[in-house]
């Protein structure tokens, strides 16, 4: 089938008329990008088990595994937003998962940490061509009218690939070795790269910027010296040794420099000046904020209902099953609340909810109610839902429509940029306060062990496993430790959550905001072109 090309302005009536048609293949590609990470929440216990099981990855090298996914996604996002404008945003698309099945059916067969760690970057490389492709396809098969609800569904589709990623990673880890996870991934890849050449037209922006090498090279270096130096605080328990002081002023100077260069640039990697726009600038902090604390609490949250609680993959991914459905069924209807109460009441609402709920995480043990637990991840759904419609519409609609795959890939790498920080912070903070609250119960562990007994809750009881009968000892103490840790952790997570609500409750446009009232807040955008 021969699909009209879709460039600016009117949409070709072919197209308009398989407009939904699209906005499922469309769907399908994104599933497969979420769906990866969603899976990788459940196997990152039995990744951290010893060889055959898994890998004996440790928690520096689990976090190191989601990171390098994240950065090489968050650092080309924008380049890859600016090629599909130029190059065509269906071959962007294709090419995109194309590497995406590649690097999955690698890390399928990964031999150790550091393989599976190189292929996880790789499959962010293809992801990083996916995601923006796909909202920015969305917004030119679809008229202004329709785009809210069209993102609805669009965001109610993460919902369904974190409802479905984490049942499926159970039903496979309890059936299959851990890289099947990875591998389930590329008949999926086939089946939407054939429904994309069939259905999804190409579009692109008639006047596309030029790319900035220099601006990559500074983003990706910039986040991953700064990244870097967080996990090393965390997995030495000191953030006030010379090295991973070190690493955070070097990142921190290079993102520095990343901002000046993109300034001065006549084709920016990210034009800075969109930034002026304080509505646009909310909601992209909004997106940042809210996947900084649910990225640490989804790290740790694994950890407590399989370590602590003993339930298996399968029964976590059903645990976490209220979480996606919350928003599967919210998302698509966030528009309704946008429309009576506004941006700003709806998203401040879902902050204060997600802020609300991760604070519930200080006051689980091991012996609190599971319903409970279920409760507390519905809620945080129904909150994620009700921030990632509302401010996306924002962003998207900021920019004009030949401009989507750079509004696409702005909110995405904040996203992502925001995650892979959650990840890396939560996850240190976790780390020394679990190694300050389990060094002094290591006594009866040989001292060539106690350095790596006291990284992790699994490695503590994979120590205590190899001591035999007086290693039991050790499982009392480290589930205090790490319950401990996640209450900290959750309060930092809450903590974040909440100057997120202030941020938004400051900035983005109040129940009189309608339609028409939006042009005045794109002229700063637009102007700065």
């Amino acid at each position: 089938m021969t699909t009209p090309a879709v460039t600016s302005g009117r949409i070709p009536e072919a197209v308009h008329r398989r407009r939904w048609a699209i906005l499922g293949v469309l769907m399908l590609s994104l599933l497969i990008v979420v769906l990866d990470n969603s899976i990788l929440n459940v196997a990152i216990k039995t990744i951290s088990t010893p060889a055959p099981t898994g890998l004996g990855a440790t928690q520096s090298e689990l976090e190191w595994a989601i990171n390098a996914y994240t950065l090489v996604f968050a650092g080309l996002l924008f380049t890859a937003g600016l090629l599909g404008d130029r190059l065509g945003r269906k071959k962007v698309l294709l090419g995109g998962l194309a590497v995406f099945g590649i690097g999955s059916a690698l890390a399928a067969e990964s031999g150790s940490p550091t393989q599976l760690i190189v292929f996880r970057a790789l499959m962010g490389l293809g992801a990083a061509f996916v995601m923006p492709a796909t909202l920015a396809v969305l917004m030119n098969v679809f008229e202004r009218e329709e785009q809210p609800r069209a993102i609805g569904i669009w965001a109610g589709g993460v919902g369904l690939a974190i409802a479905i990623g984490p049942i499926t990673g159970g039903v496979l880890l309890d059936h299959f070795w851990w890289g099947s996870v990875f591998l389930v991934n590329v008949p999926i890849v086939v089946l939407a790269l054939a429904l994309m050449v069939w259905l999804v037209p190409d579009s692109r922006d008639p006047n596309p910027g030029r790319l900035d090498p220099a601006g990559v090279a500074l983003s990706v270096v910039g986040l991953v010296l700064l990244v870097y130096g967080i996990i090393k605080g965390g997995e030495l328990a000191d953030f006030t040794d010379a090295t991973v002081l070190a690493f955070i002023a070097a990142g921190l100077a290079v993102l520095v420099a990343f901002v000046v260069v993109e300034k001065r640039s006549d084709h920016p990697s990210i034009d800075v000046t969109y930034f002026r726009n304080k509505v646009f600038s909310a909601a992209i902090a909004a997106i940042a904020l809210v996947f900084f604390a649910l990225m640490g609490v989804t790290f740790f949250s694994v950890f407590y209902t399989q370590s602590v609680r003993g339930y298996s993959p399968l029964e976590t991914g059903l645990l976490l099953l209220p979480l996606a459905a919350a928003q599967l069924v919210f998302a698509p209807r966030a528009r309704l609340l946008v429309d009576r109460f506004g941006n700003r009441t709806t998203t401040t609402g879902g902050m204060l909810l997600i802020a609300g709920m991760l604070a519930m995480f200080a006051v689980l043990d091991a012996d609190t109610p599971i319903w409970l637990l279920e409760v507390v991840f519905f809620l945080m759904g129904t909150g994620m839902a009700h921030i990632m419609t509302p401010v996306s519409v924002v962003i998207m609609q900021a920019l004009p429509r030949e401009k989507a795959g750079s509004a696409s890939a702005l909110s995405n790498t904040f996203r992502q940029v925001g995650g892979a920080l959650g990840v890396a912070v939560l996850g240190s903070v976790l780390s020394t306060s679990y190694r300050s609250g389990i060094e002094g119960r290591l006594g009866l562990v040989p001292p060539a062990l106690r350095d790596t007994a006291g990284e992790s809750i699994e490695a503590t009881l994979g120590v205590a496993a190899r001591l035999g009968p007086r290693g039991r000892e050790l499982v009392g103490p480290a589930n205090d430790a790490f319950l401990h840790a996640m209450h900290v952790t959750a309060i930092g997570g809450a903590a974040i959550a909440l100057v997120g609500a202030v941020v938004v409750a400051a900035f983005l446009p109040g129940r009189q905001a309608r339609p028409g009232q939006e042009e005045p807040q794109r002229e700063p955008v637009a102007a700065a072109e």
